[in-house]
């Protein structure tokens, strides 16, 4: 993924169409003057629908297209004809988006499955002709109803990576690095704090020709749940994790120290974070001796943890398996 191509936040105007006016028109015939009445009724205005699409990862196609208009109703007409329907706009959305109230910040729904049609806005109904009003006591209506207005409003869609494995971790923590060995995603590597800017997906083949989607999430500081950082921006995708991996270097100077920050940010951006399975690797390990990792297994006793090494491909089968079990609990 592009840093320049990855879009996971985008404010949007989505208007629907007015809903057609019905008709209220009489049937006039050769040797009929004053026929009844026949007008038929108004077309549905345009909705504006959001669609998911399992080949997208970005809303990188709605940055430069804030204004989305669906088409009106058209009027309906004589011989009970129903008006056109207004053209429906369908705006194709990455997996995970999630729609909500720019206004109020009220939750919408959320897109997770392909070709899933959520209504974001919707078309105004199309009005009655003079025929649904006809009865014994009202032979010749000559009214019809007036389309429904269309709605409107400022919406903004949020995009959660869907994956199986979330992998937490402060910057420099090896994420990409292991990412880019289990599987063929090529993320931006640097031995430096926030090399990755942009959440990467990769799949991770496993025994018997299966496989397992993880995803690497810009590094976590202390403090990320206020912000700081790269802070919020990234939080949100870890929520769509089935299981985290967090991962602390075994050049660390408090293992146990550094885990429970990670946490920390996790509780205090979503308590219901916690609820998610999880498991902790020593990363980089390929610098431990037998003897240090005795030394820091004591020190974690309570937390299940493997050594691993993305360089030397030190635990990586066990580490899979480890996920494998997990993920199928």
């Amino acid at each position: 993924m592009a840093d320049t191509n990855f879009v996971d936040y985008v404010k949007i105007y989505a208007r629907s169409g007015n809903g057609g006016p019905g008709s209220a028109h009489f049937r006039r015939e050769k040797g009929e003057p004053k026929g009844g009445p026949d007008g038929g009724d108004g077309g549905r205005g345009g909705h504006v629908i959001l669609r998911g699409n399992a080949q997208m990862w970005t809303l990188l196609h709605l940055k430069y297209q804030r204004h989305i208009y669906a088409g009106h109703g058209e009027s309906g007409s004589k011989m009970t004809s129903t008006g056109a329907n207004g053209d429906d706009v369908i705006l194709e959305v990455p997996l995970g988006t999630v729609a909500k109230d720019a206004e109020t910040g009220e939750f919408l729904f959320e897109i997770t499955e392909d070709q899933e049609t959520k209504i974001l806005v919707k078309g105004g109904r199309g009005g009655l002709g003079n025929t649904n009003f006809k009865s014994a006591t009202m032979q010749a209506p000559r009214f019809a109803q007036p389309g429904e207005p269309f709605e409107e409003g400022w919406f903004t869609l949020e995009l959660k990576i869907l994956a199986d494995v979330g992998l937490v971790g402060f910057p420099s923590a090896g994420k990409s690095t292991l990412l880019s060995v289990v599987s063929a995603a090529k993320p931006k590597i640097g031995d430096y704090p926030f090399t990755t800017l942009v959440p990467n997906l990769g799949i991770v083949a496993y025994r018997d020709n299966q496989s397992f989607v993880m995803a690497d999430i810009p590094g976590i500081i202390e403090g990320a749940h206020e912000g700081k950082g790269l802070g919020l921006r990234f939080l949100r995708h870890i929520e769509r994790n089935s299981m985290l991996l967090f991962m602390v270097p075994a050049d660390s100077k408090d293992y146990r120290k550094e885990y429970n920050i990670l946490l920390n940010e996790l509780e205090e951006y979503n308590p219901e974070l916690l609820d998610k399975e999880r498991f902790l690797v020593i990363s980089k390990s390929d610098f431990l001796d037998d003897e240090l990792k005795v030394e820091i297994s004591k020190e974690l006793k309570d937390i299940p943890h493997l050594f691993i090494s993305s360089v030397t491909n030190q635990g990586i089968l066990q580490l899979k398996d480890k996920i494998w079990q997990i993920l199928n609990k």
